[in-house]
């Protein structure tokens, strides 16, 4: 009979219990302001945000799916509602005939300045306000660790994708 994996330490259960609600917590705050501010899902305003923050607003998908830990048919569909929008251009790569560039349009643009000061509050107020500058410090310096840690691996555009067991 095989031995038992080892359990987490209660430490690092509480840890891992308490960054788990944190970040679910903070995340459904943030998704319930974009809803009601910019008709947006989270993924939908980290795709726009992180299109504004790129080189000529744009990227390939593979490499936005990566950023915003999403998944590659997940990531499309959002894209294709993001497009009907008016929020985003994808085409071709010319680089690349199968890679696919993601444009944020001016409307877009429009869309993340609206949204983004009341998400700032709320990220503001409920991750920072009962911090200290020391807390916030050592926090960045924990978290960016294990983002670290876990981004070693090949991003997961780079992974195989998984065979489906086809029946015969």
């Amino acid at each position: 009979m095989s031995e038992a994996a080892p359990g987490l330490r209660a430490e690092e259960l509480g840890a891992y219990f308490a960054l788990v609600e944190v970040s679910n917590l903070l995340q459904y705050a943030v998704d319930e302001h974009l809803r009601v501010d910019g008709a947006l899902s989270y993924v939908q305003f980290q795709v726009l945000a992180r299109l504004v923050d790129s080189p000529e607003g744009k990227l390939r998908m593979t490499d936005l799916a990566d950023g915003v830990v999403y998944s590659r048919s997940g990531l499309t569909y959002q894209a294709g509602l993001l497009d009907k929008r008016g929020l985003i251009t994808r085409s071709p790569s010319p680089d690349d005939e199968r890679s696919v560039i993601v444009a944020v349009t001016d409307a877009g643009r429009d869309l993340v300045a609206q949204v983004l000061p009341g998400h700032v509050d709320r990220v503001q107020h409920l991750l920072f306000e009962a911090l200290t500058a020391d807390d916030v410090a050592a926090l960045n310096s924990v978290l960016g660790k294990i983002r670290d840690h876990m981004r070693a691996a090949p991003p997961r555009s780079a992974k195989p994708r998984a065979r489906r067991n086809q029946a015969g």
